[in-house]
This record gives C-alpha cells, structure tokens and sequence, in this order.
C-alpha cells in the first residue's frame, strides 16, 4: 500500500492540533477553577528567551497551516497573530483544521517530489522536496511548539498526562 501526501501530512497535524485545543482548554478550565488570571498562563515561558505559551500555540498552528499549503502549491489564509485568550487560541487551532480539511488528495498529488522553499529568517530560505519538507520540517516544527506548550501548561499545574498530547486513538 502506497501513503498518499494527504494521508501522511493531514490526519497527523489536524490530530495534534485538535489535540493541543483540548489541552488549551484543560489550561483554561485549571485557570478558572484556581482564580488564576488566564493572562499568568497564556504570557509564561519555561526560560525567559523562549516564547510564551500564546505564541507556541500561534507558530505551530502558522507551521500546520503553510506546511500544508506550500505541499499543495498554494498560499496558506493570512492569519494575524492577536489572540489574547484561550478561547481565541482554541478557535485558531479550529480555524487551521478547518483549512486542513479543505485541501484535498488531488492537491497534495506528487507533492512528495515538488520543490518547496521556506524562509528560515533573516532573508535566508532552505528548498527541499515535498516528503522531506513534511517529515523533517513541518513535522518536527509543529510537534516542538505543542509539546512546549504542553509542558508549559503542565509546568504551572494544570493537570495533563499523555493521553492529553496523544488524545483517544
């Protein structure tokens, strides 16, 4: 049996990402319930050079949504980056699924061979073929930002475990 580009690159990212939607809003819950202001969890760090957990959240949904987007040829939706709430944060990750299910497998047909190239700062860009771009960039990339973000939730007391970050089978 052959894996298609859409089988490979859609199903995974709209999991994690739901996924992290669910942890978002055990943090939110855990928030409400201890009287903690949503804006203590929403602006922590694990180190003071790394982003908050808002911005975890905003970079892995960005990596999801262009990964998937430039696999297909195509211009990922422009998404500004103003969310200061863990309802506003949950509805983009909803948001970036919903654009996930709206490519289609004739979209990422033969992407495993096409040539993407993606900014990596600074006016400097990387080119590689379509498989490699999914499993060793996007991939890797959006799993960092939500396993961060777990950890910064899980850091501060909110109760997660696994099952959280894996979700149900």
């Amino acid at each position: 049996m052959e894996l298609s580009m859409h089988v490979a690159a859609v199903p995974p990212l709209k999991r994690a990402l739901s996924n992290l939607a669910a942890v978002l809003a055990k943090g939110q819950q855990h928030a409400e319930a201890q009287g903690i202001d949503a804006e203590v969890l929403l602006q922590c760090r694990l180190y003071p050079d790394m982003f908050p957990l808002v911005r975890q959240v905003q970079i892995a949904a960005d990596i999801a949504r262009r990964g998937v987007a430039r696999l297909s040829g195509s211009e990922a939706p422009a998404v500004a980056d103003t969310e200061t709430s863990f309802g506003e944060l949950i509805k983009r990750l909803e948001d970036t699924v919903a654009y996930l299910d709206s490519v289609t497998a004739e979209q990422l047909q033969g992407s495993e061979i096409r040539e993407v190239t993606v900014p990596v700062g600074r006016g400097a860009t990387i080119t590689m073929q379509g498989w490699p771009f999914l499993s060793s960039f996007v991939f890797p990339n959006v799993y960092f930002h939500i396993t961060t973000a777990y950890d910064l939730l899980r850091h501060n007391g909110v109760v997660l475990g696994k099952r959280d970050f894996l979700g149900e089978p």
